[in-house]
């Protein structure tokens, strides 16, 4: 009856993908956005498990994400 309303944030979709980034020592995700022109990775918040990664996806209204090692 009194759900929470779904906020969407917005980033530059035009400079900016949305990338999650691993580490293939440890196994840490972290979800955020790679600037396309400097390749520079700005972070959003870590990804423990698939309810993090859902969580970001709905925040941002994001279909895919790709893996960056």
């Amino acid at each position: 009856m009194f759900g929470k309303k779904r906020v969407v944030k917005q980033y530059d979709k035009e400079n900016k993908r949305p990338v999650l980034r691993c580490s293939i020592c440890t196994g840490e995700q972290v979800a955020g956005f790679k600037d396309i022109n400097t390749g520079r990775f700005e972070e959003v918040m870590l990804v423990r498990n698939d309810k993090d990664l859902n969580t970001f996806k709905e925040l941002y209204d994001l279909k895919d994400v790709s893996k960056e090692y």
